[in-house]
């Protein structure tokens, strides 16, 4: 960059500690999510404890949401001096968030997200990001009951700490 005729070199800038307006919408979604009033999830009352999702399961399916965009930009800042188009054909092909977690984060980084994350310190982190995985999935696919109130307490009690490993992993791929 060139300020008053001199040539400046500048690092990357981001806007703070989230890298996107939308992680502020999303952050904002499940803040509100969480302080929902508690009359307002009465509607699953009737079901057996064994068949109830979580009342607030909506939380972790927003949380994964917010998730699925951070891996995205985590493949494209990290791969960011490939030519697009070969960027752009891998996450096309490798679209699910199982193959990019798994297969794409192979081909790119010679292991998986979460043994990565275990690699930087965080295995909790790498447990319960696996935990919600695959309860989000049940869900999706006719198993609502999947996401219980413990998988929304643990991930509300442990969202600082999952930042934290993002963070780390980022710096790892993306700095190295």
């Amino acid at each position: 960059m060139i300020v008053d005729g001199e040539e400046m070199i500048l690092r990357p800038t981001f806007m703070g500690a989230e890298g996107r307006y939308n992680d502020y919408v999303y952050l904002q979604m499940l803040q509100r999510e969480w302080e929902r009033p508690a009359p307002d999830f009465e509607v699953f009352s009737h079901f057996a404890d064994s068949e109830r999702p979580s009342a607030r399961a909506a939380l972790v399916l927003l949380f994964w949401g917010y998730f699925e965009t951070r891996i995205e930009r985590l493949h494209r800042t990290a791969m960011r001096t490939l030519p697009p188009r070969v960027l752009n054909n891998q996450l096309r092909r490798y679209s699910g968030i199982g193959s990019r977690l798994y297969d794409l984060y192979k081909i790119f980084f010679d292991t998986n997200y979460f043994d990565d994350l275990r690699a930087h310190g965080h295995a909790a982190v790498a447990d319960l990001l696996k935990d919600i995985h695959e309860r989000r999935n049940e869900f999706a696919h006719g198993k609502p009951q999947a996401i219980n109130d413990a998988t929304v307490t643990a991930l509300v009690e442990n969202l600082q700490a999952e930042h934290e490993a993002w963070i780390a992993v980022y710096n790892a791929r993306v700095r190295p």
